[in-house]
C-alpha cells in the first residue's frame, strides 16, 4: 500500500556546490525541530528534494504542513504517496487512487509529467506519462488531458523509490535560517522594521531585536505590540531574543540638549549606537532597519548618511527601495501588518519635530555631539539596563 510523504522542494540551496549539503543539513534541522514536538518523522534525502515521513502511522497533513511551510530555504511542498513498489502496475493504480481521492467525479483537465532519475525502472519517462494517463483516462470519464493548460498535473518521479503528487504549496524561499551570520534589527512597533526583520531573516541572517522604551511617554501595550510582533518572527525563526532599551533619561537629555528640528537625527544616532554595542557583545556582524529612502524626514540621503556615519559595522536595509504599499503587502502576507496598525507610539514618534530637518550636515551633528558630555554614559547605562526577553 503506498505510503503517505511530504515532498519538500529547496530553491537556491541547490546552487550551493560544494557546500551544498551545509545548508541541506540546517534544512533538515529545522523541518525536526518543528515536527518532534507533534509526532515521530523522519526526513530522508533524496537529490533535490527532501522527504518528510510518518513514522508514527499515517501522515496528517493538516498538522505537518502548517509547521514546516515557513521554514526559509524551502519554495514548494507537496503532499503525496511513496510506493511500495517499482513497478508501472503498481504505479498506474496508484496513480489513480491518487487522482480519484483528490479530484473525485469533478470535471478536469490533467497532464502527467514524468521524470525517471532511476534508470533501472522498467519504462521511460515517456512510457510512464503516456501509460498513466491512458490509464486514468479509462477509468475518470470526468478527466480529459491537456497537456498546455491543465487544470492539474499529475508528477511522477522515479527515484529509489516512485513518487507522485499533484499539488504543489508555494512558499517562502529564501536561504536556511542563521546560514548567513547574525544581525541585530531595530525594531519599532511600526509597519517597517518587522518586515525588514523578517526578510533579512529569509537570508539566512540569524536576527535578534532592539526596541527602545520610553515610559510614561510610551506605554506598556506599546511594548507589548513589539513583543507580538517579536513573536510573529519567531514563528518563522524558532525562536527569537528581544533587549528592551529603557530610553526615556537618554531621550530627554537629547530633548533638552540638541536643536528641536535635529533631535530625531540625534535620537537615530543613539540607537544605532546602542543596538552596536548590543551588537557586538552578541557576535553579530550587521545591524538591520526598516529605513526606505525618503519615507520620512530622516529618511532622505543625507539623514541616512548622517545616522550610518555613527556605525562601525554595515547597516542593512532591505526596504530601502521599496515604497509603503509594497512594504504593507509583505507585512499582510507575512502577519505582522494587523499588529503593527495597533495604535500605539513609539518613543521616535512622540518626540518628533513638527517641522525635522531633512538634509542634515554631518560635520553640524557631529559637532553637537561633540559638546553632549554625557551623551556616551547614557547610551552605556541604556544598554546595561536592557531587558532581555527570549521567545
Amino acid at each position: 500500500m503506498a505510503e503517505k510523504v511530504l515532498l519538500v522542494k529547496f530553491g537556491e540551496v541547490a546552487m550551493r556546490g560544494d557546500n551544498q549539503y551545509i545548508f541541506i543539513n540546517r534544512l533538515i534541522l529545522a523541518i525536526r525541530r518543528n515536527l518532534d514536538p507533534v509526532g515521530h518523522y523522519y526526513v530522508v534525502r533524496e537529490p533535490g528534494r527532501l522527504i518528510v515521513e510518518d513514522r508514527g502511522g499515517e501522515m496528517d497533513y493538516d498538522t505537518v504542513i502548517p509547521r514546516v511551510e515557513p521554514i526559509f530555504g524551502l519554495v514548494g511542498l507537496c503532499p503525496g504517496l511513496k510506493l511500495d513498489e517499482m513497478s508501472l502496475e503498481t504505479l498506474k493504480k496508484d496513480a489513480l487512487a491518487h487522482m480519484q481521492e483528490m479530484y473525485g467525479d469533478k470535471p478536469m483537465t490533467f497532464k502527467v509529467n514524468a521524470r525517471r532519475s532511476n534508470k533501472g525502472f522498467e519504462a521511460r519517462s515517456q512510457q510512464i506519462c503516456e501509460d498513466v494517463g491512458e490509464y486514468i483516462l479509462d477509468n475518470m470519464p470526468n478527466m480529459k488531458v491537456n497537456v498546455k493548460t491543465p487544470d492539474v498535473v499529475l508528477y511522477v518521479e522515479v527515484r529509489n523509490r516512485i513518487y507522485l503528487y499533484s499539488k504543489v504549496i508555494k512558499t517562502y524561499g529564501g536561504l536556511p535560517y542563521g546560514s548567513s551570520g547574525k544581525g541585530v534589527s531595530l525594531l519599532s512597533g511600526g509597519i517597517d522594521s518587522p518586515v525588514a526583520t523578517w526578510m533579512m531573516a529569509k537570508r539566512g541572517v540569524e536576527v535578534e531585536g532592539v526596541y527602545f522604551h520610553s515610559p510614561p511617554y510610551t506605554s506598556e501595550w506599546a511594548k507589548q505590540k513589539v513583543i507580538d510582533l517579536a513573536k510573529r518572527i519567531a514563528d518563522f525563526t524558532g525562536s527569537f531574543k528581544l533587549y528592551v532599551v529603557p530610553f526615556t533619561d537618554l531621550q530627554l537629555y537629547l530633548l533638552e540638549n540638541v536643536p528641536h528640528d535635529k533631535l530625531t537625527i540625534h535620537l537615530k544616532r543613539a540607537m544605532m549606537r546602542a543596538a552596536e554595542q548590543i551588537a557586538v557583545k552578541d557576535g553579530a556582524w550587521s545591524l538591520i532597519t526598516g529605513e526606505s529612502v525618503g519615507q520620512v524626514a530622516s529618511q532622505t540621503m543625507q539623514g541616512i548618511y548622517a545616522i550610518n556615519a555613527v556605525c562601525n559595522m554595515p547597516v542593512l536595509r532591505p526596504l530601502a527601495g521599496m515604497d509603503k504599499q509594497e512594504i504593507i503587502d509583505i507585512g499582510t502576507k507575512i502577519g505582522t501588518y494587523d499588529i503593527s496598525i495597533r495604535p500605539y507610539e513609539d518613543c521616535c514618534t512622540i518626540f518628533v519635530a513638527k517641522h525635522p530637518q531633512i538634509k542634515p550636515r554631518l560635520h553640524v551633528i557631529e559637532r553637537i555631539e561633540k559638546k553632549l558630555t554625557d551623551l556616551d554614559q547614557h547610551i552605556a547605562d541604556a544598554v546595561e539596563k536592557a531587558e532581555v526577553i527570549e521567545l
